[in-house]
């Protein structure tokens, strides 16, 4: 069998990208002697810098009308990719990667442009509902050959990274203590907190012993500024720097949302508040390969209160999420941890 040589396409955002890291590695497994290469938007190109199992990561991105089209079919063709993988529907791709010449083509769902261009396609059509994410992705690549049920998320540190890491916790946690992360904002892909609820558990988790506080937002909300003994440390960061900063953490609380999926491939242990609603359940979009724990609204919440539409959700309300309860959730893992600071998984040299 001659060399394969694959493209994967992921041009989409954090949470996305991350959950599609299982994908390469588990091809390598199958078909060691493969070329793998991503095709990524420029700003997730960070969560796969350093990754052992990709070869080359290729920038583009479909929604900016100024990509010189032709010119990037001239590129990709230069690669002479023997398959692309598809995890996106997108039609501007989809005629990229067939006047590349990339024989074969496999995409998700059956669109007409996919038809035109005798794209092969994985049907979701009729699966489980509440089949995960990650799951669906690697359908793709099974149709190569692949055999797995590893779904397990990852993000590679470089050597310089993982001592940086170290020098990080040294830095935000001086004497040991055990370092949580608060992410207060999920770019309304999800149901959410008001920042004022974040707000409140910060501060309730501020009076306990042996903890240290990092807001972990690019952009800090109004409620959660200035406020003393906290850590700001990704404010204006680009996303591999950020991703360092995850990577020292021992516990992450947010929403479901790209950070929660970094920290999860960084194995950090993640708190993470979900609806149980088909399109935003645990069981599509949950963390993959740490521990995580999830916290879902009581009863029949979300029928009642949302009125099918999660992204105005804030949780609030007596059968919600509350912040009293994520606190009394906290208060489970850090017996769980003795109170004794956990390093964060680092990937072996």
């Amino acid at each position: 069998m001659s060399k394969l040589r694959i493209l994967i396409s992921r041009p989409d955002r954090i949470g996305d990208v991350v959950l599609s890291t299982p994908i390469p590695r588990e091809i390598k497994k199958k078909f060691p002697d493969s070329y793998v290469a991503l095709l990524l938007k420029p700003y997730t190109r960070d969560i796969y810098l350093n990754n052992p199992y990709v070869d080359e990561i290729i920038i583009y991105d479909p929604s900016d009308r100024k990509e010189p089209f032709w010119e990037r079919v001239r590129q990709i063709r230069s690669y002479n990719f023997t398959h692309a993988i598809m995890l996106l529907p997108n039609e501007k791709i989809n005629y990229l990667l067939f006047f590349a010449g990339i024989k074969t083509r496999i995409g998700i769902g059956h669109k007409l442009y996919q038809f035109l261009t005798f794209t092969r396609y994985v049907d979701r059509k009729k699966y489980i509902p509440l089949r995960h994410e990650a799951d669906y992705c690697m359908d793709t690549a099974r149709k190569l050959g692949v055999e797995t049920d590893n779904l397990d998320t990852e993000i590679f540190l470089t050597r310089e990274e993982v001592k940086k890491v170290f020098d990080l916790r040294k830095q935000f946690a001086p004497e040991g203590q055990y370092l949580i992360g608060i992410h207060a904002s999920s770019g309304n892909s999800a149901p959410n907190w008001k920042p004022s609820e974040y707000r409140k558990l910060l501060l309730k988790l501020k009076k306990l012993g042996n903890i240290k506080i990092a807001v972990t937002d690019n952009l800090i909300a109004d409620e959660l500024r200035d406020i003393p003994d906290v850590i700001y440390p990704n404010v204006n960061l680009s996303l591999r720097d950020s991703i360092v900063n995850f990577a020292s953490l021992d516990l992450l609380i947010s929403a479901s949302t790209g950070p929660m999926h970094l920290a999860a491939a960084l194995k950090v242990r993640t708190l993470s508040l979900f609806c149980p609603m088909t399109a935003c359940s645990p069981k599509l979009w949950g963390p993959k390969g740490n521990k995580a724990h999830i916290m879902l609204p009581l009863g029949n919440y979300c029928d009642s209160v949302c009125n099918s539409d999660p992204k105005k959700c804030t949780f609030e309300g007596a059968n919600g999420i509350s912040s009293d309860k994520v606190y009394s959730e906290v208060l489970n893992i850090l017996s769980v941890e003795n109170n004794v600071t956990v390093d964060p998984f680092l990937h072996d040299f």
